[in-house]
């Protein structure tokens, strides 16, 4: 191929092209290491001196040239690339805006206060870093109580002494007054400590459930992680009994998986089972399993007489009051309800799992 089809050539392709990739071919095809000019230029040491000069002079004229032509047509295919990119259609929908979701732990939080809300229990919190006397020698739990060990609960280093008159409702006109002591302080392992607050500045009768995060210095797995949360639910008065328990316990289970909210079947049966168990707190004590439809048994509350013990500690007269305790943990709650494998998901940050609710 000579000089002048090599030009004719390479000024139709360079006008033709339609991208900046497309054009870089066209110039490797030309001026590459075995392009069209190059093979020319290669094959002068062939000729004559004479020949030399005259097809030398000419196609590195040439060569300027297509150099020139390429680097403009560039120039012009990457700014109608740049416009192409930022072209803004007007007429195109707009993006919808990515909105957050509602973590599915605050979602059954929300729930259970609802319900017990309906069923005039009144809704407390307390302190999340507490004091032995409260989480543990108040509620009947000994010094030598297997709960206090090293490996369930997490004690505070430097530990200052805190008088356990530190946490006060805003309503203080009642009776009671709480005894100040000192004691170590340790990040609470549930939220039973609230109900000897609650009862050393009121009198019976009342209702309150107490939600809130609770800590446990334990292995993680599936189902078992070193935060997580708690609903602690106390019903004192002269004539509480444990059917008043059960009844409390069935609707509110009754509510908390109907068919409303489309996580569960509707004409679907929620059974209960009621087993006995130990909890130092409580005498009698049992454990709450329940099962919905024809799945299996799933325990899910541990629950009892509150103690006469745990009565003397806020001084109230065992022989004229009674009352009943429970506690049940909101993530497992979420688990069962939602069909969530794995416990650790709920602190993972993963959006992909908030994005269901």
């Amino acid at each position: 191929m000579n000089l002048e089809e090599i030009k004719k050539k390479a000024i139709e392709n360079v006008s033709s092209a339609k991208t900046t990739e497309e054009l870089q071919n066209i110039r490797v095809a030309v001026m590459g290491r075995k392009g069209g000019l190059t093979e020319v230029l290669k094959s002068l040491k062939d000729l004559s001196i004479e020949e030399k000069k005259k097809i030398g002079a000419t196609a590195n004229e040439l060569r300027d040239e297509l150099e020139e032509l390429f680097n403009a047509k560039e120039k012009e295919l990457k700014k109608q690339e740049r416009e192409a990119k930022f072209r803004i259609d007007v007429t195109r929908p707009g993006h919808k805006i990515s909105r957050g979701n509602t973590h599915p732990l605050s979602i059954i939080d929300k729930e259970v206060r609802r319900i017990f809300s309906s069923m005039n229990f009144s809704v407390v919190e307390g302190p999340e870093i507490e004091t032995e006397y409260y989480n543990f020698d108040a509620l009947n739990i000994p010094a030598e109580h297997p709960a206090r060990d090293m490996w369930d609960t997490f004690w505070l280093k430097n530990n200052q002494q805190f008088p356990i008159s530190n946490f006060q409702f805003p309503n203080k006109s009642e009776i009671k007054k709480p005894k100040t002591k000192n004691q170590k302080l340790l990040m609470r392992t549930h939220t039973s400590p609230m109900q000897i607050r609650y009862m050393e500045t009121r009198n019976p009768p009342f209702q309150i459930i107490v939600p809130g995060r609770v800590f446990r210095y334990e292995a993680t797995d599936a189902s078992h992680e070193t935060n997580f949360y708690q609903v602690e639910g106390l019903m004192v008065g002269e004539d509480i009994n444990l059917a008043n328990f059960k009844f409390v316990v069935e609707e509110f289970f009754k509510k908390f998986f109907s068919a409303e909210d489309g996580f569960a079947s509707d004409g679907e049966k929620i059974e209960f089972r009621y087993r006995p168990s130990y909890f130092p707190f409580v005498e009698p004590g049992l454990e709450v399993d329940i099962r919905i439809g024809k799945g299996k048994w799933l325990e899910v509350m541990g629950a009892g007489m509150v103690h006469r013990n745990v009565f003397d500690a806020v001084r109230y007269n065992p022989d004229r009051v009674q009352g009943f305790a429970f506690g049940m943990g909101l993530d497992r709650l979420a688990m069962i309800k939602y069909n969530i494998p794995d416990i650790r998901l709920f602190y993972s940050g993963d959006v992909r799992l908030t994005k269901q609710f």
